[in-house]
This record gives structure tokens, C-alpha cells and sequence, in this order.
């Protein structure tokens, strides 16, 4: 399958022409996205199927295992082909309980990025999404100290564009007024919408929304009217979810995550259904 093949085509980011159906690294790491993977070299096949089905748009981070994703992605791609683009993103860690605590200091930050350059051999990172909120909310306040420290490195040329991630639309306008925002990546899915008139405005605006969780996360969404509409579709429940979320708006672009080649190919074929006007009305009860 090529580019031109994948389900939803591509979607300007920036520069960068991004697949609409791209791929999270997050699952490949171990148990709670810590720790190894029990398969490496299928985390490694994954990667490279993604890229030979037509992915250029991959998301990772630095604090994703820590550090086993994007280590795991330089096994399986370096030399990256010319077209794929790395999407990765700061302000977080890893504690020794596998928490998430923030990490948003000027000087964490430059750290971050630094450590995401090293390990995935990179001398610019393409994308870099500046992660503000917890697992799926925004925390209010300003983001003016940690956006202003990205928008420096983007100056510096060690970063290409700049994104959020978990954030509000006073952050979102906060942010804008430093350094252009290409992205921004939030909790949003076919059961979960809040974030409905902040997708419509960033559309207005070319800005990309990435929703992560696209298929619920931790927690699959459950739905008997999901079920329902699957069952005669003859499709499966997240093929529908991403079908929805590729129809719902030109500017969303999606990063579903697996460790497994078959799951992959699922999850590209069931984007790839086109939902008629009953359907999709249908789909917009269940939030």
C-alpha cells in the first residue's frame, strides 16, 4: 500500500506533508508504556511495516519506556527515509513507579530535547510537542516559561515546528502569540468530545489536531451502538472509531498504537471505511 492508498491522504503540517493515518510508538513499550517490550523484534517488523505501508507521520517520546521507543524506532528505520517525520514530545518523565510527574523547566526541557536527538540520531527534530496537562486534561495556567524555552532550540534550529499537547484554547492562543503552532495533540475520540469547537476552530485555522486515545487507550471504547454499527458494516468497533474520526474533520490526523503487524493492518483497513450521513449521525449519539 502507498501513501496515496492510506485512508484520509495527507494534511499539511507546517512543511511537512503528514499522513492522516499515522502511527503511535507508545505501545512499544513493556506493560503501562514502561520498561522493554516482551517482543522486540516484532516492535521492530511493526515499525517497518508501518513505513512500507506508506506512514511518514510516526509520534513517539523520549519518556516512552523511557527512552525504549525511540530507541527501539533508530533499530527498526535509521537511516530514516527523506519523507518520514518524526513527531515526538517533552514536559513529562519517568519516576521509578512508572508516574508521569511534569518536567517543564527551561533547563529540563533543552535536556529533553537533547535526549530525543541523541537517541533517535537526529540533528533537527521535525516536531516537537510541548506536553502540558496530565494523562487527559489541561491543567490552566500560563505555558508562556516552558513554550518560550521550545520556541529558543526552534530558533536555534535543533527544532522544525512546534506543537501542544494537553492544553486549552487560552493556552493554545498564549502559545501562538510566541512561535507558530503546527499541532496539537489532546484526549478526543468517538466517546470523549470535549474538544469539539477547539478542533473546529484549529481546522479554520490550518492547525493540525492529533487525538490521542483515539480508540479510548488503557480503557477500549465500549459501545453498543459502536458494536452495532460494526456488526453491519461488517467492520471491526475501532476500525468504525477511526473511520469517524478521520470523517470528522480534514485537520485530524491519527497516531493508533500496537505491537502487532495483524492489529496494524486492521487498523488501517478499518480507517479506510467510508461512513454515509445516517452512519455517522448515528456514531455522534454515543458520546
Amino acid at each position: 500500500m502507498s501513501e496515496n492508498q492510506l485512508p484520509g491522504g495527507t494534511y499539511r503540517v507546517g512543511d511537512l506533508d503528514l499522513t492522516r493515518f499515522g502511527y503511535g510508538a507508545m505501545q512499544l513499550a513493556g506493560p503501562h508504556v514502561f520498561g522493554p517490550p516482551a517482543d522486540r523484534p516484532g516492535a521492530v517488523d511493526v515499525l517497518r511495516t508501518a513505513v512500507a505501508a506508506g506512514i511518514n507521520h510516526i509520534d513517539t517520546s523520549d519518556f516512552y519506556g523511557p527512552f525504549v521507543t525511540n530507541e527501539i524506532i533508530k533499530e527498526a528505520l535509521f537511516p530514516y527515509p527523506s519523507d518520514l517525520h518524526l513527531v515526538t514530545k517533552v514536559g513529562a518523565r519517568r519516576d521509578a513507579q512508572g508516574g508521569w510527574p511534569q518536567a517543564l523547566a527551561p533547563a529540563e526541557l533543552k535536556q529533553q530535547v537533547h535526549e530525543n536527538l541523541d537517541r533517535l540520531g537526529l540533528d533537527a527534530l521535525d516536531v516537537v510537542n510541548l506536553r502540558v496537562g496530565g494523562l487527559q486534561n489541561a491543567e490552566p495556567g500560563s505555558i508562556a516559561e516552558p513554550f518560550g524555552a521550545l520556541a529558543e532550540l526552534r530558533e536555534q534550529g535543533l527544532i522544525r515546528h512546534l506543537g501542544l499537547s494537553t492544553v486549552n484554547a487560552e493556552q493554545i492562543a498564549e502559545a501562538r502569540a510566541i512561535a507558530p503552532v503546527v499541532c496539537v495533540q489532546n484526549f478526543y475520540n468517538l466517546a470523549n468530545r470535549g474538544d469539539d469547537k477547539l478542533i473546529d476552530d484549529l481546522a479554520a485555522d490550518g492547525i493540525a489536531y492529533v487525538p490521542y486515545f483515539p480508540l479510548g487507550g488503557f480503557s477500549p471504547l465500549q459501545s453498543s451502538t459502536l458494536t452495532e454499527v460494526a456488526d453491519r458494516l461488517g467492520a471491526t468497533p475501532m476500525g468504525v472509531a477511526l473511520a469517524w474520526l478521520l470523517q470528522r474533520s480534514p485537520n485530524i490526523l491519527l497516531i493508533p498504537g500496537t505491537s502487532k503487524v495483524a492489529h496494524l493492518r486492521e487498523n488501517i483497513a478499518g480507517a479506510a471505511l467510508v461512513l454515509d450521513e445516517a452512519t455517522v449521525k448515528e456514531l455522534d449519539q454515543v458520546a
